[in-house]
């Protein structure tokens, strides 16, 4: 078997940092946005990078309030939450020129959501090949970038 070194995904994978239920709530409350990925924030939701991407950009966009399923936002949050997704598309566009997004929420833990307790919409920037053989053979992925460079493309992007 080969091995990939990819350090970013190092303290998932053993277990010194894992998604808790909290995860999002830590996230909002942090004092520095920069340090934890924090992009964008509105009144009622926030962006932030995903530092276990599953492709280079990938990032997520969460309301502040915990909630479990799209029913049970307010219209307002529900409208400042998916503003908010249009919004960092804007933004990928403008900084990575990626061909297309996959966009979606995984609700429940059967539906593979990590934080099943606090929706997050998964924004994923895609360009033709990126899933390469070593993805599709060895379900590994290589990204050709780190996180500070993309946060900081980004965050101009969203100055502009």
């Amino acid at each position: 078997m080969e091995h990939l070194w990819a350090p970013w995904r190092n303290r998932y994978v053993t277990g010194e940092e894992k998604p808790g239920e909290d995860l999002f709530r830590r996230l909002a409350d942090s004092s520095d946005d920069a340090a934890v990925f924090i992009l964008a924030r509105t009144k009622a939701s926030f962006a932030v990078l995903n530092r276990f991407p599953y492709n280079l950009g990938h990032l997520m966009v969460c309301p502040y309030r915990e909630v479990d399923d799209l029913a049970s936002l307010s219209a307002q949050e529900s409208a400042d939450l998916w503003t908010l997704v249009n919004r960092m598309t804007d933004a990928l566009r403008k900084a990575m020129k990626p061909e297309g997004f996959n966009i979606g929420l995984n609700l429940g833990t059967a539906a593979g959501a990590g934080v099943p307790k606090h929706l997050h919409v998964h924004v994923v920037p895609r360009w033709p090949n990126d899933a390469n053989f070593l993805t599709t053979v060895g379900a590994t992925r290589i990204h050709p970038g780190d996180l500070s460079a993309v946060y900081s493309k980004l965050r101009s992007a969203l100055e502009i």
